[in-house]
C-alpha cells in the first residue's frame, strides 16, 4: 500500500514519474517553487488539518494550483500536501541556511534598522553580498553569524536540538516558533546532513540500527507509539513534548515512566545512527 504522505497524487492529478497513475488522473511533471513565507502549514487537504510545516526558502514541486491552493511535495522529505498558493515564491538560487535557532532580516546592515522578516532555523536564503557583520540577502540584511553556506553541516544533532530548548510544542510544527517531537528530530538531523523523514513512525522504521541494551549514547533515538526523543547523555534526553508543552531536557528514566503512566506504552525502539 502506498503512503499518501509521500505519494504526490490526489483525486485529479498525479506526478508523472509514478509507476502506475490511476485512470482518470492527469499525469503532471510538476513545477519548481520555494516557500515564500516564514512558515507555511502543510495541510492534508485545502483548509484541512496540518500534517507538517515548511519554512522559508524550502524547495518544493507543485503539481496543482487550484482555487488558491497548491498541491505539492517537499524536497527535504518527499512529504505531500497543500499550502496556500500565495505562500509560494518563484525558485531562487539559495546559497545559505539559517543555522542559528532563529534570526531576523533587517532593512539595513544595522541591528537598529527595522526588521523585515523573522526566520526560523533551517530557512534558506540567497546571499547577494557583504563580508562584515551582516550579509545582504534576498530578504534584507541578516547577521552573518546566523547563516551557514549550503552544504556546511553541523556536527552534533544533539547540539542542534538544544537550539530549540523552550520552543513551544506545536503538533505538526517544524520551526523555532513551534515544533513537535518528529519535527525536532528532523531539524537536528537535516542540519547535520542526515536524511530524515517527517513523522515519528517513518523515523522509527527508517533511521539507524536497533539497540537491544540500555546503553544510551548521545544521539541515540528512543521511540514510543507516536513519540520520539533524542538521547543527550547516559542519563537525559531532549524532546518536544506535550507534558512540558515545549522542547525540554528530561531524565531518561523519568520520561519512560511518565510516558508509560500516561497510557502511551513502553519504548518501542532504541535506534543508533551510524
Amino acid at each position: 500500500m502506498t503512503d499518501r504522505r509521500r505519494t504526490p497524487m490526489n483525486t485529479r492529478v498525479a506526478a508523472a514519474h509514478l509507476a502506475d497513475v490511476p485512470a482518470g488522473l492527469e499525469p503532471i511533471e510538476g513545477t519548481a517553487a520555494r516557500i515564500g513565507v516564514p512558515v507555511a502549514d502543510l495541510l492534508r487537504a485545502p483548509d484541512g488539518v496540518r500534517d507538517r510545516q515548511l519554512v522559508y526558502g524550502e524547495p518544493v514541486t507543485v503539481y496543482e494550483d487550484r482555487e488558491g491552493w497548491s498541491f505539492l511535495q517537499a524536497a527535504k522529505d518527499a512529504y505531500v500536501g497543500y499550502v496556500p498558493s500565495a505562500a509560494l515564491t518563484a525558485p531562487f538560487d539559495a546559497t545559505h541556511w539559517v543555522s542559528a535557532s532563529a534570526t531576523h532580516a533587517y532593512s539595513d546592515d544595522d541591528f537598529k534598522s527595522p526588521e523585515t522578516h523573522a526566520l526560523s532555523h533551517g530557512s534558506r536564503v540567497q546571499v547577494l553580498g557583504g563580508t562584515g557583520r551582516f550579509l545582504q540577502t534576498n530578504l534584507g540584511f541578516i547577521p552573518a553569524r546566523h547563516l551557514s553556506p549550503l552544504g556546511a553541516h553541523a556536527a552534533d544533532p544533539v547540539a542542534v536540538a538544544e537550539l530549540f530548548l523552550g520552543t513551544p510544542y506545536l503538533w505538526g510544527g517544524n520551526s523555532r516558533f513551534g515544533i513537535d517531537c518528529s519535527g525536532l528530530m528532523q531539524a537536528a538531523l537535516l542540519a547535520c546532513g542526515t536524511a530524515c523523514p517527517g513523522d515519528s513512525d517513518m523515523q522509527e522504521a527508517e533511521l539507524g540500527e536497533a539497540v537491544t541494551s540500555k546503553d544510551y549514547q548521545r544521539g541515540d533515538l528512543l521511540f514510543w507509539k507516536g513519540h520520539v526523543a533524542m538521547v543527550r547523555d547516559a542519563g537525559t534526553l531532549i524532546h518536544a513534548n506535550a507534558h512540558d508543552m515545549a522542547v525540554a531536557i528530561e531524565p531518561i528514566g523519568v520520561a519512560i515512566e511518565r510516558i508509560a503512566a500516561q497510557g502511551d506504552g513502553p519504548v518501542t525502539a532504541h535506534k543508533r545512527l551510524a
